[in-house]
């Protein structure tokens, strides 16, 4: 009995152990293939950077300004007595645009003359008895006194009279009137906007760090962000001596002319500075370019080999140096030779070494001016 045990035992013993040795090398087998697997290769686009010639420029975002601009006002209180003008009309330096109430100080004018005439006929008559010796000197001294006295009052009042009548400062264009017949202005009171919009400036913000590029009388090229096919040129004729705590900008202005008054002070607007003759660079799509703190970098597609020996098409990251933009395009400064095919969609699902797959049926655009449909 006990020797059938024991041989039961060992029969078991023994299927166990068989049984353990075939699963073990199915295991390790599976192992094997499942290290032999390559994934997928990852569907991207690609595109041959291209060597052109670029120009040099700092692309920034401007604001019109009026070269002469103001809110036309009351300097004396007054009714307004006649509006001699309308609005958003062209005026000329000096023309009338309100004249307030002056019948009182008309009527003051008239008297301060009337009294004038006499100390001036008075002076008259003083004049001729003190050559006589006639009148003492004293009273020649009282009515030439008078006579000045005379004089300064009716200037006085002539003066008065001027200032109630508002006149335009400069010749520009004329916005929003803000006065109506018989209204009562104080001093200060607003009658209307006056702007001067030929030439006219464009105020724009350059980092620091270009600021030693930037020079009185460098072109500029001023295009209006909803008429990209409209452009205005300008020079710079203005740069700021202090950099903005803030931004760390410095101010730069441009001249530009504004015939047609196309430009508006307040408009928004993109400027480019040329900032000397063009260079040859490098270019691939913006799509191409994957930012980073560290480093901005490309992937570039190469044929590749495994551990094992087998060719494949795969990609390898590369650090660049960016350039300027235009459009859809950046320009690379270092980092990458003409020629060289990048991935230009899907990039952020790669790595080094990781094999691609091309397909090129749909690709990012690569257009240096680009007119979106929706702008």
């Amino acid at each position: 009995m006990a020797k059938r045990m024991m041989v039961m035992l060992a029969l078991v013993v023994l299927a166990i152990s068989a049984l353990a040795f075939v699963k073990v090398r199915q295991f390790r087998a599976m192992a094997a293939q499942f290290a032999a697997m390559q994934p997928p290769p990852e569907a991207v686009t690609t595109t041959t950077a291209q060597q052109e010639e670029w120009p040099m420029t700092i692309d920034a975002i401007g604001t019109v300004a009026a070269v002469q601009g103001v809110v036309v006002s009351a300097d004396l209180p007054g009714i307004v007595d006649r509006i001699a003008f309308e609005s958003g009309k062209t005026v000329q330096e000096g023309d009338l645009l309100v004249q307030l109430d002056t019948k009182q100080e008309q009527a003051q004018l008239a008297a301060a003359e009337a009294q004038l005439e006499l100390a001036r006929v008075n002076f008259e008559r003083m004049t001729g008895l003190v050559e006589q010796d006639a009148v003492a000197r004293a009273e020649y001294d009282t009515a030439a006194a008078a006579h000045k006295q005379g004089v300064a009052r009716v200037n006085e009042i002539r003066a008065t009279i001027e200032r109630k009548t508002i006149r335009a400062p400069f010749s520009g264009v004329l916005g929003i009137r803000q006065a109506n017949l018989g209204q009562y202005l104080n001093g200060g009171d607003p009658v209307v906007p006056l702007q001067k919009l030929d030439p006219i400036y464009v105020n724009f913000g350059v980092p620091q760090q270009d600021t030693g590029q930037m020079r009185i009388g460098r072109k500029v090229r001023v295009v209006l962000a909803e008429h990209p096919d409209a452009a205005f040129a300008g020079r710079v004729t203005a740069i700021d001596s202090v950099v903005d705590q803030t931004t760390r900008n410095v101010q730069v202005q441009a001249t530009l002319a504004n015939r047609g008054a196309a430009l508006q002070p307040g408009m928004f607007v993109r400027a480019q500075i040329a900032l000397g003759p063009s260079r040859s660079m490098v270019v691939v799509p913006g799509s191409a370019i994957s930012y980073a703190p560290y480093g901005d970098s490309v992937f570039v597609v190469a044929d590749m080999k495994n551990d094992k020996g087998v060719s494949y098409r795969g990609v390898r990251q590369q650090v660049v140096k960016l350039g300027g933009s235009r459009g859809d395009q950046v320009a690379i400064v270092s980092g990458l030779d003409p020629g060289v095919e990048v991935v230009t969609s899907g990039a952020f699902k790669l790595r080094n070494g990781v094999a691609v797959q091309v397909n090129n049926s749909v690709r990012p655009a690569n257009n240096r001016a680009p007119k979106p449909e929706d702008s």
